[in-house]
């Protein structure tokens, strides 16, 4: 089979994800604000360690954990792969799984590695269907956001805003103009929730409370200092004018704890997922603490998730080990404690 072409979308999500492999969309100059927020240590915590409660229900959902593993994908040879033990993993953990963008399987033949097989991997826990919004003015509608719902028996649909992204690809959607019309328009008829969601630049807590008047049931800040997607954009530009364009936006964006915090002063009841460098389980404290319900985690199982379902649940029973470790020492018996905890 004949490799497919450059600018196709199956190419460009490869491309994507070898980038971000080889940490190529790793940048220095922003951080996720996380590293400035220390809790106060509580020496005489008056907990069994193992009695912590760190269940939670998210969207009518519970969870054993408030952990999502959030959108990543690839062509659809390696997006099964990674699907297939992403879904395995977080069915064993009892979490959330967001799956990347299947706009490919909406316009290409076959799922394109999003195919109902996960559904029967994962019976009982929360699954994420996901396509850009953007693609709300270029055709897309209820149809489609039914069909890609439809395609893995999905428990809510992400909508990912990337319009940074959108404009530093070669071959991006640059028309943004009625998207929040049109995201208004969907919620009114699709039967599960809307989640929005940034891609690594951030949702301020303006834009976050115009998405929930619209309709949106959740917002995923996806914030600044993780990974770059300006930065994975350069590596793919056609000429060193567009690379040097993409590069200059590297740190762009809202750090992921300030994204947290005015999201939730904004949207005071809204359920709110923090992602975006969440890169271990005190890191997932700290989102939650300033006001969180989930930590989402992305680029942390990339590579465990190109190798086996085991892999994946071992560094997550890691992050959560970490997260149980992290109440405990915070004197926190569950994650309304956690809320509460004195900082420093």
């Amino acid at each position: 089979m004949d490799p497919p072409p450059s600018n196709s979308i199956a190419a460009r999500k490869d491309q994507h994800l070898d980038i971000v492999l080889q940490g190529l969309g790793r940048q220095d100059e922003v951080t996720t604000g996380f590293e400035k927020i220390r809790f106060a240590h509580c020496a005489l915590p008056e907990l069994a360690l193992d009695e912590i409660d760190l269940s939670c229900t998210f969207l009518n959902k519970k969870l054993a954990a408030p952990l999502l593993i959030s959108s990543m994908t690839g062509g659809p040879s390696r997006a099964e792969r990674i699907n297939t033990h992403l879904a395995e993993a977080a069915q064993m953990l009892g979490i959330a799984f967001a799956v990347g963008s299947q706009r490919i399987a909406i316009e290409s033949a076959g799922d394109a590695g999003f195919g109902r097989r996960l559904r029967q991997l994962a019976p009982t826990i929360p699954i994420y269907a996901n396509f850009g919004a953007v693609q709300l003015a270029h055709g897309f509608g209820d149809k489609e956001a039914r069909a890609v719902i439809d395609m893995i028996e999905a428990d809510a649909l992400y909508l990912h805003l990337n319009s940074l992204q959108e404009a530093l690809q070669p071959e991006g959607d640059r028309d943004w103009r009625g998207i929040l019309e049109a995201i208004a328009k969907l919620a009114r008829t699709l039967p599960v929730p809307i989640i929005a969601k940034e891609i690594g630049c951030g949702i301020s807590g303006a834009i976050a409370r115009r998405l929930v008047e619209a309709g949106v049931a959740a917002i995923d800040v996806a914030g600044a200092g993780g990974t770059s997607w300006a930065l994975v954009e350069s590596e793919r530009a056609l000429s060193e004018r567009d690379r040097a364009v993409a590069r200059s936006f590297a740190s762009w964006g809202i750090p992921t704890a300030d994204a947290i915090r005015d999201v939730r002063a904004h949207c005071i009841e809204t359920p709110l997922i923090g992602s975006g460098g969440i890169k271990d389980g005190i890191t997932a404290a700290k989102a939650i603490r300033l006001g969180a319900d989930l930590a989402g985690i992305a680029a942390g199982t990339l590579e465990p998730a190109l190798v086996s379902a085991e892999a994946v649940a071992d560094h997550l029973n890691g992050v959560i080990d970490q997260l149980r470790i992290a109440c405990f020492c915070t004197g926190s018996r569950d994650l309304a404690a956690l809320r509460n905890a004195a900082l420093l």
